[in-house]
């Protein structure tokens, strides 16, 4: 089902199918800064990664003496949530633990998704609670796309990204063979805070930074003077990424986690990244989003 909000800026609307992010409008201009979800290139808008973040070796995982299967992602972003709360202002989404995500993910949850209307922009909260009788272990982070171009006659290369603080910094490289983390890292920033977009960025794949010393991200033009900034305060990683057949939309990618390294063979709650919660301990994370 579906759900607007709206305030003078900003108009947004969420589903209860995956607890998703489908549109974020200004009102002012009428102009779509999410992803369409157009399936040619891309079927999401903005889903949540829930209990890992991009792959586990060869989709497999071990945890609680038994081995478990997930596929990329996790299992939130394919369930039906419930809508729990809704004001003017701000709606809830919870995906509790059933017997059939103890198929796949042994540990007890509740899962809740928040999206919060600022006067220019949105807050997108994540609460992770441990309902069950012993520790629990997972990975979480936001996959939100943004249109790129965002207006006609434009193309993706005349974007770019800007931090609020210059970086000496690499990505994480990935085995281009098979898609997991090498463990080493490839320069990408020397004292500067821009990354100029073009396709050929994204040929293996996505950029992921760990550490950053920013915690502002904003996307830019050179053809038109609109801003969508993230603040991704606290989120160890920060993922860019699309498709680099010339699909238009660039991901924004706060985490809590990230994909397995090559050849990773330990136990899930050993894995980089991980968190972990105490019996009915809570977690909790936000972004916001910011247009100008």
């Amino acid at each position: 089902m579906n759900y607007i909000l709206e305030n003078e800026n900003i108009k947004i609307s969420t589903n209860t199918f995956g607890g998703e992010l489908t549109n974020l409008i200004t009102k002012k201009d009428n102009i779509e800064f999410l992803w369409n979800g157009d399936e040619k290139y891309w079927k999401y808008h903005s889903p949540i990664l829930f209990p890992i973040v991009g792959k586990v070796f060869n989709n497999k995982y071990r945890a609680e003496n038994g081995e478990y299967e997930l596929p990329q992602h996790g299992l939130a972003r394919t369930r039906e949530f419930e809508m729990i709360e809704k004001d003017n202002n701000h709606i809830v989404f919870e995906l509790l633990w059933s017997e059939d995500t103890l198929k796949v993910y042994p540990y007890k949850f509740s899962l809740r998704l928040s999206y919060e209307l600022l006067e220019n922009g949105i807050k997108v909260g994540y609460n992770v609670k441990n309902l069950d009788d012993k520790e629990i272990y997972f990975s979480i982070g936001g996959h939100p796309a943004f249109m790129c171009p965002l207006l006609n006659g434009e193309k993706f290369e005349d974007y770019y990204f800007q931090f609020n603080k210059k970086e000496n910094i690499g990505i994480m490289e990935l085995d281009t063979s098979t898609g997991y983390f090498t463990g080493k890292t490839n320069e990408l920033l020397s004292n500067s805070n821009k990354i100029n977009l073009n396709m050929d960025l994204f040929k293996y794949d996505t950029l992921v930074f760990n550490n950053l010393k920013s915690n502002l991200i904003t996307l830019k033009s050179d053809k038109n003077n609109k801003e969508l900034t993230m603040d991704f305060t606290g989120f160890p990683y920060l993922a860019l990424w699309t498709k680099p057949t010339g699909a238009p939309f660039i991901c924004i990618e706060p985490w809590y986690g990230h994909s397995d390294y090559k050849n990773f063979n330990g136990e899930f709650k050993n894995k980089e990244g991980i968190e972990k919660l105490s019996i009915s301990e809570e977690f909790n994370a936000e972004y916001k989003l910011f247009i100008k």
